[in-house]
């Protein structure tokens, strides 16, 4: 069983060296349109991870700006609600 095993190993690759040395035109061409695919994918795989980058910094901007309102708004309801209480006192 070992040595079957180790003999599928060793002609498995000598098989596959002899299949890609034969190749034919058609399936250089094949092989060539695949890998320009691939690095139209790769390309189009980074410009996605740039746009998600970007939208990721605008996110977190537009939630410190978030933040930053209802920082604000809180302020202006605590100023608002103590310009109430002294009306009432007087």
């Amino acid at each position: 069983m070992r040595s079957l095993r180790a003999l599928m190993l060793t002609l498995i690759p000598v098989i596959a060296v002899g299949a890609c040395t034969t190749l034919s035109d058609q399936d250089r061409a094949t092989l060539s349109a695949a890998s320009q695919n691939a690095e139209q994918a790769k390309e189009q795989s980074a410009q996605a991870l740039a746009a998600a980058q970007a939208a990721q910094a605008s996110a977190a901007a537009a939630q410190a700006s978030a933040a930053q309102a209802a920082s604000d708004a809180k302020a202006a309801n605590e100023k608002a609600d103590r310009i109430f209480q002294r009306s009432l006192r007087k």
